[in-house]
C-alpha cells in the first residue's frame, strides 16, 4: 500500500470520526453534563486540527 493510499484510508477513517463526534455534540449536547460536553467538543476540535495536517502531508505528498 502506497503512502499516499494510507493517508487517504486514514483521513477517510478520521472525517467519520469527526462526523460522529459533532453529531453528538450537537445533537446529544445539551443533555451532556457540562464535563463531558466540555470533553467532546475538545475531542472535536482535536479531530478536526489532525484532519487539517494530514491534508496537508496528504497534499505535499501527491
Amino acid at each position: 500500500m502506497s503512502m499516499q493510499t494510507e493517508l487517504n484510508t486514514i483521513t477517510s477513517t478520521l472525517n467519520e470520526v469527526a462526523s460522529r463526534i459533532t453529531v453528538l455534540v450537537e445533537t446529544e449536547g445539551s443533555a451532556m453534563p457540562p464535563d463531558t460536553y466540555t470533553e467532546l467538543v475538545a475531542a472535536e476540535r482535536t479531530t478536526m486540527a489532525l484532519l487539517r495536517r494530514l491534508n496537508r502531508v496528504a497534499g505535499r505528498i501527491a
